[in-house]
């Protein structure tokens, strides 16, 4: 039997899972050699979360609770840390805001 895990996070970015976002979770999730998906509601649908095109296509905005869900080798790793770049604004604090 294959590991597998799920997590819920609240998308708190001021654009959600947008461009720049969507790019990082997706570079960060083909990382894991485990299969992962992603969904904006628990039943679905789900989504490929290694695809740059599915993950933008679903235009996640801020207040968005994204659902992770992955199977296989590193699974729970997978889901971890996706969660956690979530939870980090996607690595863009105050340090790369734009400045007026």
């Amino acid at each position: 039997m294959s590991a597998s895990a799920e997590a819920t996070v609240l998308i708190t970015h001021e654009v959600g899972l947008h461009a720049r976002p969507s790019v990082k979770f997706t570079k960060l999730a083909k990382t894991f050699s485990a299969d992962v998906e992603v969904a904006l509601a628990a039943n679905g649908p789900w989504f490929d979360a290694k695809s740059i095109v599915k993950v933008m296509a679903a235009k996640a905005p801020k207040g968005t609770v994204l659902h992770i869900r992955a199977r296989g080798d590193g699974a729970g790793e997978a889901v971890g840390a996706l969660a956690e770049l979530v939870r980090r604004d996607f690595d863009e604090g105050v340090d790369h805001a734009r400045t007026a």
